[in-house]
């Protein structure tokens, strides 16, 4: 099995690259999260460029460098690409091990990213992102736990049809950079995802997760709305942040 953090050469150039990749708050980005993870999992250079959320709405001060006024953002020269599958997908292009060797992997990693990035309303919602806390969740409404089964049914499925560790065989993919976030929220909030737990087990101790968590918990800063939707989610029973 390749190292996590191997060099990866790109299939279509043997040019180096020269990657920034824009990412927000530690606790709170779980989109940011997606291709940080991904880049750093793949052992793909890229500067690391912070831009925190300041307040509710950072969309003016976001449009300097991104077109959508949001996070992720990863500049490539002139060229910039925006949204985490978008970069997903740019990568794939220049990189190998974003998405899986094996055909039946492939195809179920492409899917189940797709579902992850388009879906999951409610989980997002009520269980907001942030690393560094323990939360005692509200009762769970019925289309949160239809969201939780339907995770749990990813999990366990990929985990059993590929073999694991991750969620599409034996090798760090997308797939496993964009449930990444859903890790956080499990032990964040306690959800129960089954035998799936083996895999959140596997990410919550993945170096790339490792680091990106002790900068969390180094973060001093606060925002009121992002902190006003996590004691809207439940009640926080610990706290591990700066």
């Amino acid at each position: 099995m390749q190292h996590p953090f191997a060099e990866q050469k790109s299939p279509l150039s043997s040019q180096a690259v020269n990657y920034t990749l824009i990412t927000a708050n530690r606790n709170y980005s779980s989109w940011s999260l997606r291709p940080w993870l991904l880049m750093k999992g793949l052992g793909i250079a890229f500067e690391d460029r912070l831009e925190p959320f300041t307040k509710p709405v950072n969309y003016a001060e976001f449009r300097s460098f991104s077109p959508t006024g949001q996070v992720p953002a990863l500049i490539d020269g002139e060229r910039t690409i925006w949204d985490s599958l978008g970069i997903a997908m740019y990568l794939a292009d220049r990189h190998e091990g974003v998405w899986p060797k094996d055909e039946a992997a492939r195809a179920f990693a492409q899917c189940a990213t797709a579902e992850m990035h388009a879906g999951f309303a409610t989980l997002r919602n009520d269980c907001t992102m942030n690393v560094g806390v323990r939360v005692r969740p509200k009762p769970m409404s019925e289309a949160l736990q239809k969201n939780v089964a339907r995770i749990q049914e990813i999990f366990e499925f990929g985990l059993s049809r590929f073999g694991g560790p991750y969620l599409a065989g034996a090798e760090f993919s997308a797939v496993d950079a964009f449930y990444a976030p859903v890790a956080f929220r499990i032990r964040t909030y306690g959800l129960d995802v089954g035998d799936g737990q083996k895999w959140v087990e596997t990410m919550l101790n993945h170096p790339a997760m490792l680091e990106w968590e002790a900068a969390a918990l180094k973060e001093t800063w606060r925002e009121k709305s992002h902190e006003a939707e996590l004691k809207a989610c439940g009640d926080v029973i610990a706290d591990y942040r700066g």
